[in-house]
């Protein structure tokens, strides 16, 4: 499955319809999809931060996996429009889940809500190693200042400096965590998101070693930071319906190529020409959440082989144009409940016109 099949079942899946692939773009007729594409695989999703952190010591000291310990957890940014990053976090998170299992995937979630507590870093990654997913993925926004920042902006993966201590992390973490990374990373920049330019970002990677999660966890993590909230033009595409929905497309794409094309395995080559980071930004956005669910181990599921992750970012701008007049009527919210009665006919015209567009695009 190639980057414009994916990205046509995500526009399907996102709106709640059916989800239409085509078989090879442009080069045979699209096929529906069964919704099974996924299936047998597992994604844990972390929406930064938490609700609340009343009863709760922020500072309480925690394993930082490297032999030290660090704060249980951060308040997490405040976008220059006034929304936390953990609202932000959770909108984006709740449009990723949706499309992953229209396609068959079993998601797990670091927390439940966007109202309570969501629990210490160590907490986040014994839940995501537990959880045995085939791919983690924590979901934050960064900021660089208090209020606004015009020089810093664009979206960046946390990488964990390596080795890391804990063999299982380090082995997770080098391996299909940086692979993944890299292909969120390639899926933010062929969507047209930019880099960012700041902390040390190499190419959309930051190398980290003050970051508890990737240390502690057992499975491939990817760390995305999608934009800095204390820039005004990333401040509001993070706040809107619609540049939250993009975010959501970007980082289900990301997800799907990985889970169907990867292979689990990548050199570590690229950490070495991407520096560390020797500052930490205000605000750095790392959080955890405890979970109750527990998933018993599972098959490996083979991957297929790896197609082209280059695709223009166009038919993005065409999605967005047809998914405009039901944002602006539904609402994020109201995304889950398009199709009814009343409305399935629409939102079957819709994705079949969006098959279209991507078909008719050619390309790999």
């Amino acid at each position: 499955m190639n980057r414009f099949a994916i990205k046509a079942g995500l526009g399907a899946c996102v709106l709640g319809a059916s989800v239409l692939i085509p078989a090879q773009a442009s080069a045979e007729p699209a096929a529906t999809a069964t919704g099974t594409e996924l299936s047998g695989m597992t994604v844990f999703l972390d929406p930064g931060h938490q609700g609340s952190s009343e009863g709760h010591d922020l500072a309480q000291q925690v394993n930082d996996g490297r032999g030290n310990t660090k704060d249980c957890q951060t308040s997490g940014m405040t976008s220059l429009g006034g929304v936390p990053e953990h609202t932000i976090n959770w909108n984006v998170s709740q449009l990723v889940k949706s499309s992953l299992e229209s396609l068959g995937a079993k998601v797990v979630l670091s927390r439940q809500d966007d109202t309570g507590w969501g629990g210490c870093v160590d907490e986040r990654a014994r839940a995501a190693s537990e959880s045995n997913a085939d791919v983690a993925v924590s979901i934050h926004a960064d900021s660089t200042a208090q209020g606004e920042d015009a020089s810093k902006h664009g979206f960046h993966m946390i990488i964990p400096s390596l080795p890391i201590p804990d063999e299982k992390a380090d082995a997770a973490q080098s391996g299909g965590g940086l692979e993944a990374s890299k292909m969120m990373r390639d899926a933010y920049k062929s969507d047209g998101f930019v880099p960012a330019n700041y902390a040390g970002v190499n190419d959309g990677l930051q190398t980290r070693a003050d970051v508890a999660g990737p240390a502690l966890t057992q499975v491939p993590l990817v760390f995305v930071e999608m934009g800095n909230g204390s820039n005004k033009e990333d401040s509001a595409q993070l706040e809107s319906t619609d540049g939250q929905l993009k975010h959501a497309i970007t980082i289900t794409t990301g997800i799907v190529t990985y889970l169907l094309t990867g292979s689990q395995s990548a050199p570590a080559e690229e950490l070495a020409a991407a520096p560390a980071a020797t500052t930490t930004t205000p605000e750095a956005s790392e959080d955890s959440a405890s979970s109750t669910t527990t998933t018993m181990p599972k098959a490996t599921t083979p991957k297929a082989t790896p197609q082209s992750t280059a695709p223009e970012s166009a038919e993005f701008s065409e999605l967005m144009e047809m998914l405009a007049p039901l944002l602006e009527v539904e609402g994020l919210d109201g995304l889950e409940d398009l199709v009814n009665d009343k409305n399935l006919g629409l939102v079957s015209e819709l994705a079949s016109t969006l098959m279209a567009v991507i078909t008719g695009a050619g390309g790999n």
